[in-house]
C-alpha cells in the first residue's frame, strides 16, 4: 500500500508551455484529502519550490537542492546539507577560466557574476530573484546550497560531468537538463531525502511511490518501493524504473497515480 508520493517537477508534472494541469492538481489534492503524504523534489530553489506547492494548493514537504535542502511548507528548515566551500571554489576559479556559465546558491539565494541569456532564461517563470555580483569571490560560502553550471550543448555537459564525477569523487555531481550539470554535497540526492522523509513519518521505503524524469531523479526511484519514470525521460533513468509511465503532456502522473495507488 503506498503512503507517500514524491513528485519531481520539471518534466515530471510541469512544463512551461502547460504549467500545471488541472487534472495534475486535482489528482495531487485527492492524495492529500485520502491521507496519502505528498512531497515535491527538485532541484529549485525553496522560493520556488514552494510557489510550484502554491499552484497545486498543497501545504507539503519540499525537498529542495536535490535533497540539499529539506523544508516544510513554511519554511521550517527539516535537513540540510551544504557543499564544501572548498572544493566550490576550485570549480568556479576552473570555470571562469572556462567560461562556462554558473549559478551559485547560498542560503536559497542565487547569486551569478555574468547576468546573461542564460541566467534569463533559467529563471524563466521559476518565481524567484536572483542577484549579480561583481565576483563570486565576495560571498560567504559557509552555507552554500549548490552550483549550477549551464551550458547550451549536451555533449559538453556530459563531459564536464564525467570530469568531475572523476576529479571530486567525495561530492555529488549529476544532469538534471540536458543542459545542466548540478553540483552539491555528496549525500544531497533526492534518495536520501525520501530516506528522511520517510523516517520522520515512520512508513516503510516499501510504501513510497516516487515519480520523475531526469538522472538526478535516478537515486530516489531506485529507493522507493516503486520508482516511476515518465516516458519523456532520459534513457538513464528509464532503464532504472520499475514502471515507464506516459508523458507529461498525456498525463504521465495522473496513470501511475491511478495504477499505483488507486489500483485502476
Amino acid at each position: 500500500m503506498i503512503k507517500m508520493v514524491v513528485t519531481d517537477i520539471d518534466g515530471t508534472i510541469y512544463t512551461p508551455e502547460q504549467g500545471i494541469k488541472q487534472e495534475v492538481k486535482d489528482c495531487i489534492q485527492n492524495l492529500c484529502d485520502k491521507g496519502i503524504y505528498v512531497a515535491i523534489a527538485t532541484g529549485r530553489t525553496y522560493g520556488s519550490a514552494k510557489s510550484i506547492a502554491d499552484r497545486i494548493g498543497i501545504k507539503c514537504p519540499l525537498i529542495c537542492y536535490q535533497g540539499g535542502l529539506i523544508s516544510s511548507y513554511d519554511g521550517k528548515l527539516l535537513d540540510v546539507k551544504y557543499l564544501d566551500k572548498n572544493i566550490a571554489k576550485e570549480i568556479i576559479d576552473d570555470f571562469r577560466k572556462r567560461n562556462i556559465h554558473l549559478n551559485v546558491y547560498i542560503e536559497d539565494k542565487l547569486y551569478v557574476e555574468d547576468d546573461d541569456d542564460y541566467i534569463k532564461d533559467y529563471i524563466g517563470d521559476k518565481g524567484i530573484d536572483y542577484f549579480k555580483v561583481s565576483s563570486f569571490d565576495e560571498l560567504d560560502f559557509t552555507k552554500l546550497n549548490k552550483l549550477l553550471a549551464i551550458r547550451y550543448d549536451c555533449k559538453f555537459i556530459n563531459d564536464l560531468i564525467a570530469e568531475l564525477q572523476n576529479k571530486y569523487p567525495q561530492i555529488y555531481v549529476v544532469k538534471s537538463h540536458d543542459y545542466f550539470c548540478e553540483i552539491a554535497n555528496k549525500e544531497a540526492t533526492k534518495g536520501n531525502a525520501i530516506k528522511f522523509l520517510a523516517n520522520m513519518y515512520g512508513i516503510k521505503l516499501d510504501e513510497v511511490l516516487a515519480i520523475g524524469d531526469q538522472n538526478n531523479d535516478i537515486e530516489m526511484i531506485e529507493t522507493a518501493g516503486i520508482g516511476v519514470a515518465m516516458v519523456n525521460g532520459t534513457e538513464e533513468i528509464k532503464s532504472k524504473a520499475n514502471y515507464i509511465t506516459d508523458s507529461v503532456q498525456n498525463d504521465g502522473f495522473i496513470k501511475a497515480i491511478n495504477k499505483f495507488v488507486w489500483g485502476n
